[in-house]
């Protein structure tokens, strides 16, 4: 594919603007749809410093790391690894260092070139049980936002199975541009329509905890290290996975270095997250459908919306203002989200032939399974298990890896 401006072209002042907005408007919801796992009283600090570690992630890996067009946003497998920590009792003061050391192995993982050795490890039937998994495991906190305001719940689920709808169709319908455009104008008419039933918020979003730029204290806490550890396994095949899409696609070189140095600036990244107590980030493989629409693979288009992701984290009302939008709302964004999720792993399917028998069926729904019974089941079975044990078993997300890596590799290992 011939493009406008090739990987290493720099557009004009005017054309930088206009294509760094658009990766703006891609940028804010993904960032947006991990803010309600904050801690209670401190939502707004904590978005602040999502956007300016999601900035500074950017603006080092197009100059220095891959250098590459590709937007970075808090992780989704971080995500529900904070999510089953804090259900099971773990407090920030262990959660984030336990991220933060996750951080530290990514990077040594690439420093010392050891990632070729790890990546044997995940088959093409692990990978496509992981891109499903973590759509699985996000059930339970996705139910959780849409149906958050208990007096309009016949509203929302009549208003979920419409906008998720909605959407669908018009990324179907919507071409170039337009098509990247789809969440963000669902957010922005979703909130609106939604508001115009039940009525505007009264007040801004607004912290009743005084802001803390780093944690208070550190707790080691074994268990939630290893199931951070798990969750930093997936993280590790997303971002290559991401890097190498959009290499391919835009003809970009030497591979091997830019996955190493995307991978350390990941890394490095993840433990400052940690040390602030936010989630990580990780590339985000939107990136080939958006260059295929503006046909510009420029990466220094990407600079522009960086550095207003910076500016936005200085400017609390605008981020509070952000904050507003309704948890319904972004509970079907984040349900659509993880539908294109499960569409990509079935699509991994076909291009993989990831499954070519019944038993090679039950590889994947095995794991799967488990790890919908995980994330539904009651805390009173959960807190059977042994507090060294529980952050790694009660989490339905490490289960389902574990479990895929024993099929798939002892009990059911395809015959050579």
């Amino acid at each position: 594919m011939e493009f406008r401006y090739s990987l290493n072209d720099r557009p004009s002042f005017g054309a930088m603007f206009l294509y760094g907005l658009q990766w703006l408007m891609i940028c804010i919801p993904v960032v947006l749809t991990s803010t309600f796992v904050a801690p209670e009283g401190q939502m707004l600090f904590f978005t602040q410093k999502l956007f300016a570690i999601m900035g500074v992630t950017m603006i080092v890996n197009t100059l220095w790391g891959h250098r590459m067009p590709l937007i970075a946003g808090p992780a989704a497998v971080l995500l529900m690894g904070v999510l089953a920590a804090a259900t099971q009792g773990s407090g920030v003061q262990s959660i984030y260092p336990s991220m933060a050391v996750g951080g530290v192995l990514i990077a040594l993982l690439a420093a010392f070139g050891l990632m070729k050795r790890v990546q044997s490890l995940f088959t093409p039937r692990i990978v496509v049980a992981i891109v499903v998994l973590i759509s699985f495991t996000m059930v339970k906190p996705i139910v959780g936002m849409v149906f958050a305001e208990q007096e309009h719940q016949m509203l929302a689920m009549i208003f979920a199975l419409v906008l998720v709808v909605s959407m669908a169709v018009a990324n179907n319908l919507l071409r170039g541009v337009w098509k990247s455009m789809v969440v963000i104008a669902a957010m922005i008419l979703g909130s609106l329509f939604y508001y115009a039933v039940v009525g505007m918020p009264e007040q801004l979003v607004s912290d009743s905890v005084a802001p803390q730029l780093f944690v208070d204290g550190v707790e080691i806490d074994a268990g939630v290290i290893i199931a951070f550890i798990f969750c930093y396994v997936a993280l590790f095949i997303n971002q290559v996975g991401s890097v190498q899409s959009l290499g391919e696609f835009v003809g970009a070189g030497d591979m091997e270095q830019r996955q190493k140095r995307g991978m350390i600036v990941q890394g490095v990244m993840n433990v400052v997250s940690g040390a602030m107590g936010v989630l990580g980030p990780v590339d985000y493989s939107l990136s080939p459908g958006v260059v295929a629409s503006t046909g510009c693979a420029s990466r220094y288009t990407v600079l522009p919306a960086a550095a207003f992701m910076i500016l936005l984290a200085f400017f609390p009302d605008v981020v509070a203002l952000l904050l507003t939008i309704p948890q319904p709302v972004m509970g079907v964004v984040l349900l659509y989200l993880m539908a294109t999720q499960v569409a990509a792993g079935l699509h991994l399917i076909e291009g993989t032939s990831a499954v070519r028998s019944f038993k090679d069926g039950l590889v994947l729904a095995i794991p799967i399974m488990f790890t919908l019974i995980l994330s539904f089941a009651p805390q009173s079975a959960l807190a059977t298990i042994p507090s060294l044990l529980r952050p790694i078993v009660g989490n339905g997300f490490v289960m389902g890896i574990i479990i895929i890596l024993l099929l798939e590799h002892i009990f059911l290992k395809d015959k050579k």
